[in-house]
């Protein structure tokens, strides 16, 4: 039966047999336009059903998809995440997936941070890390009294010019014998950095190189030369330890820190006389150095989140300086003098402390955060150890550790993008070394003080997670299908990449275009986003991907 049209006086419709007039009585019937209006609205509706199944099937979300970010873990949650005896409950796992989700508020990192860079067991009770703290104190106060007997007998020894013409002869000539390889890794740092110094630098380029021409400073020893000054008498130690202890642990989140050749230069030579227990104090006098020109061209962009250090005072800041050996300051607003004294003391005692690493440009990057946070230099010294566990591969003169996470990123782009990839190799830039200096300073530059500090947070987090031995079941239970990785910076970088996809393929045709691009971003890159598409990159790729040290 057929509905049909019927002209009648009664204007209704009638049933009539199919017939050999079917199709014709069909047409007379609907007008052409409606028929193709409904046969293909419910086409694309099929359609469109088909490809969200099929992306869905696809790839699984991370934590993030289809929302933004939760809040973050607030003081009233982080106190009910411990039991009675000041234990963190379910060995830690609710804490970080809270911070992994959101971040922390402000006003309680000084509290979470040691927990999250291991300086505290996340099974540790309240008595147990009150020990620890007392502990950590006096290691730290061990080491500034060391840092001030090396800056002593180094003083009283350049006088003479025997020491000097030793302090002065480090520079080139033991560079003579680094390795080809080290020279590329040289010249591509010097691309990296001549478009990264910061206003505050110009300002302060003069009493830099003051401080170079006045500071014979310490800057690192040796295993034996730290035995032997821990047998000295320190009478005059206990005065200077207060002061030093409030003014020597913050150091300045900086823009212009560059990991670039002049300074390397000056270091490279050192730490291969280390192993041999050569020039000990030639080695810390040009660490030293170094600190002192990157503490006093730090900039001030951690000041609206440190309100305390802010506001100190030119007294207290003077003696700061003074206790660390600072010179040529004067320039520099009171906070300012603060903060470059903490930088200098906590980059010196971690000097002697790692003495295979001493000191790097780019470590001050690492830390200024670090104090900004956290007021008591003891507690920002082991934060900054913690977080140097895994981030001073970064700074091995032999580059392992660079190279190796270059080449994960490389990996990471081939498996998500191999369009993207294979434009790379003809541009000869699959090794990516154009995201190095993200590696180096963990995107300390390419992101605001705020935005480092939340991508810090998350991705300690899972190094957290991984050193509690929460696994990717674990994970799984609490509904964060991204499993924690140790490489989450990386897959951040390659998400930071993959998201300028379009822009490298059609309009790049060189590396060094798409360096400045990457030197580019500061400011223009969205956290959150970044940290959606870099769990993204984990579901879907960490299986292929291992990347142990």
């Amino acid at each position: 039966m057929l509905i049909t049209s019927n002209n009648s006086p009664g204007g209704g419709t009638q049933l009539s047999d199919g017939g050999g007039g079917f199709w014709s009585e069909l047409v007379v019937a609907t007008p052409p336009s409606i028929t193709t209006v409904a046969f293909t609205a419910l086409a694309g509706i099929a359609l469109l059903a088909a490809l969200l199944y099929t992306t869905s099937r696809g790839r699984l979300k991370s934590p993030w998809s289809r929302r933004k970010r939760k809040h973050a873990l607030t003081p009233r949650q982080w106190k009910s995440l411990f039991t009675s005896d000041g234990k963190p409950r379910d060995g830690g796992v609710k804490f970080l997936k809270k911070v992994r989700s959101g971040g922390i508020d402000p006003c309680i990192r000084a509290e979470v941070w040691p927990f999250l860079l291991g300086v505290y067991d996340l099974n540790s009770s309240t008595e147990e890390r009150e020990i620890i703290r007392t502990q950590k104190r006096k290691e730290y106060e061990k080491l500034r009294r060391q840092c001030r007997r090396l800056l002593k007998r180094i003083n009283e020894s350049s006088k003479g010019t025997s020491e000097t013409s030793c302090i002065e002869d480090s520079g080139s000539p033991a560079q003579d014998s680094d390795s080809s390889s080290y020279e590329d890794v040289v010249s591509a740092r010097e691309s990296l950095s001549s478009e990264e110094r910061s206003p505050d630098v110009e300002d302060s380029d003069d009493p830099s190189s003051a401080v170079l021409e006045g500071d014979d400073g310490s800057g690192k020893a040796t295993n034996t030369d730290a035995s032997a000054l821990n047998t000295e008498s320190s009478d005059s130690d206990s005065s200077e330890d207060p002061e030093v202890i409030q003014a020597s642990s913050s150091s300045e989140g900086r823009e212009e820190n560059d990991p670039d050749v002049p300074l390397k230069e000056n270091i490279s030579p050192s730490r291969t006389e280390l192993h041999t227990n050569q020039c000990t104090g030639e080695n810390f006098a040009t660490w030293q150095r170094i600190i002192r020109v990157d503490a006093v061209r730090a900039n001030s962009e951690w000041i609206p989140y440190s309100p305390s250090q802010a506001t100190i005072s030119d007294l207290r800041a003077r003696r700061a300086a003074e206790a660390v050996g600072m010179k040529d300051y004067d320039h520099l607003e009171p906070c300012r003098v603060f903060h470059a004294a903490r930088l200098v003391a906590i980059l010196e005692a971690y000097a002697i402390y790692d003495p295979e690493i001493g000191y790097c440009q780019g470590m001050s990057d690492l830390l200024s955060p670090i104090i900004a946070v956290v007021t008591e230099d003891h507690e920002a010294f082991w934060c900054f150890v913690g977080f140097m566990r895994k981030a001073r591969h970064n700074f091995r003169l032999d580059e392992v550790g660079i190279r190796r996470q270059l080449n994960t990123v490389s990996k990471i782009i081939k498996c998500k993008d191999s369009h993207l990839y294979r434009h790379l190799e003809k541009l000869q830039a699959e090794d990516c070394f154009f995201v190095y200096r993200m590696v180096v300073v963990l995107f300390r530059r390419e992101l605001t003080f705020e935005q480092t500090i939340c991508l810090w947070e998350v991705m300690w987090a899972d190094q957290a997670a991984i050193r509690a031995g929460i696994g990717k079941s674990a994970w799984s239970r609490i509904r964060q299908r991204a499993p924690p990785t140790e490489d989450l910076l990386l897959y951040a970088i390659a998400a930071s990449v993959l998201q300028k996809r379009k822009l490298i393929i059609e309009k790049y045709s060189s590396m060094d275009e798409i360096l400045r691009e990457c030197n580019s971003m500061s400011g223009q890159l969205d956290v959150w986003k970044l940290l959606d598409d870099a769990h993204n990159l984990v579901v879907n790729l960490h299986d292929k991907i291992e990347t142990p040290f």
